[in-house]
């Protein structure tokens, strides 16, 4: 009997997912030929989904209930449904229906269906239900790329309606989402449908589920995972919803540096939270503006008084100074293998690009790049290319040590004339490129040009961070004892 149900079922285009706590993509005809095609998405909490817990309540609706004690072998075609059997189920999708044409709740069917009812003596409900259930949009192709596509106002499963498009990167695409179950904003990273993002996803949720377990109350500034789950071939990761980033921010400010002290509670906010990787043998490796959000999108107006021209001009300052770091996609645990080449390329330390071997000293490089920029409103060495990248470094930090250019890989032996000094101006491929070198002043021009107290020490910090020698760099909790975070320079 089950297995003619089942076999039927396959021949309408049903699709059984076995794996445990996944959902199950279904599309069936309801008389193997009227509705062939339609589809629609069926969720489960828990357990697998399986043909023994996935049952139809009756031929005339279109609509399934998963049950979660599947090893219990409901008989989808025993006319017999024990209350026992509905205690443990959830509604699913209904394809086809609307909120507003009816649909049937969990609390419903309860009332419902006593001991003994049969299936087709469960009445459907009309009107709008508590926890009445939304569904999925028919199934469409991905992009080309293996993007997600979707409308405004759709759901991802029952539980989350598409707000927004928050963002979008080489991984996929972020959407701002409504959770119907938990009542609040949340932000959804929905990754490509491409293997090597789907694996370098599913090491992201390992590394967030460490990084969870060991900061129960949150207070170590990383992002905190909600729920995951794979929707469609696309891993979807739901996260809590944030403010914009210290980049978007600032760019949406026409790049209007912070203030120095906003700056020190970013630091310091950071370097706890690098800090606390750190300790769990954590490398982030891709420390940047855009991976630094505020918690808050909440800003006030201020009257800009370092501009010059004629008449007020008004900046954005950030109601709150709490952030959170993002985008573990790319951590790595340090005693795990090391690609060869990690962060983005303004962020990236002198180590990476000759080769020399990295690790947790590459976050405090970034940190230390991320603060110049935060303070001067420009990136602090914007360049596509490692000589031209290199020559940048001599000019705002001075010339490489020797030993660091005699340990240097083969591959970048190239960039240094006879293993002695940098292959500059001699190797630079443009007149751009040497007019982009030129105009960079020194790291202390820099910081003295945009900031009108505390430089001196925070010029320090940035020596500090940014050394060319690695092991001679500051760890993130020396650079916290810096006397730039201590109070009497507030």
């Amino acid at each position: 009997m089950f297995r003619s149900d089942m076999q039927r079922g396959v021949a309408a285009g049903i699709e059984y997912d076995y794996r445990p706590g996944k959902r199950a993509r279904l599309a069936w005809d309801d008389s193997e030929a009227e509705n062939a095609g339609k589809r629609t998405e069926v969720g489960c909490t828990t357990g697998n989904i399986n043909p023994y817990g996935v049952f139809r309540p009756w031929r005339q609706r279109t609509g399934w209930i998963v049950i979660n004690k599947p090893e219990r072998g409901v008989d989808v075609a025993s006319p017999l449904v024990t209350k026992d059997y509905f205690d443990q189920a959830m509604p699913a999708c209904y394809a086809g229906q609307s909120e507003q044409s009816g649909c049937l709740s969990v609390a419903a069917a309860k009332m419902a269906v006593q001991p003994g009812s049969t299936i087709s003596s469960v009445p459907f409900f009309d009107g709008v239900l508590p926890r009445a259930i939304a569904s999925s949009p028919p199934w469409r192709e991905d992009d080309k790329d293996g993007h997600y596509m979707f409308e405004l106002g759709e759901n991802i499963t029952y539980r989350y309606k598409v707000i927004s498009k928050m963002g979008e990167g080489t991984f996929g695409r972020v959407l701002e989402c409504w959770d119907r179950e938990a009542q609040e904003f949340v932000a959804i990273k929905l990754i490509r449908n491409v293997q090597k993002y789907r694996d370098a996803a599913m090491i992201e949720i390992d590394v967030l589920r460490v990084l969870a377990k060991n900061d129960k109350g949150g207070s170590r500034r990383c992002v905190q995972l909600k729920d995951w789950f794979d929707y469609r071939n696309h891993v979807c990761m739901v996260f809590e919803k944030l403010g914009p980033s210290l980049y978007d921010f600032l760019r949406k400010n026409s790049y209007r540096p912070y203030s120095v002290d906003l700056v020190r509670e970013f630091g310091r906010q950071l370097l706890e939270s690098v800090a606390y990787m750190h300790d769990l043998t954590l490398i982030h490796t891709d420390l940047k503006p855009e991976n630094i959000l505020l918690v808050s999108s909440d800003h006030v107006k201020v009257l800009d008084y370092k501009k010059t021209s004629s008449g007020k001009e008004f900046k954005k300052v950030p109601k709150t100074c709490e952030i959170k770091l993002i985008d573990f996609g790319s951590a790595t645990f340090d005693s795990r293998y090391h690609c060869s080449i990690v962060s983005t390329r303004h962020y990236r330390a002198p180590e990476v690009i000759l080769g020399l071997g990295w690790s947790y000293s590459c976050d405090l490089w970034s940190v230390g790049c991320i603060l110049v920029e935060l303070c001067s409103g420009d990136t602090l060495f914007q360049t596509h290319e490692n000589l031209e990248h290199l020559a940048m470094m001599e000019r705002v930090l001075g010339p490489f040590p020797q030993h660091m250019i005699k340990r240097a890989e083969r591959r970048a032996e190239k960039y240094f004339k006879h293993g002695r000094e940098l292959n500059w101006p001699e190797g630079a491929i443009s007149r751009e490129s040497l007019r982009a070198v030129r105009k960079l002043p020194r790291l202390r021009n820099i910081i003295m040009q945009h900031v009108d107290h505390s430089a001196g020490a925070l010029i320090d910090l940035l020596q500090g961070l940014l050394r060319y020698e690695p092991c001679e760099r500051f760890s993130a909790k020396e650079a916290l004892a810096h006397p730039f975070f201590s109070e009497c320079y507030h």
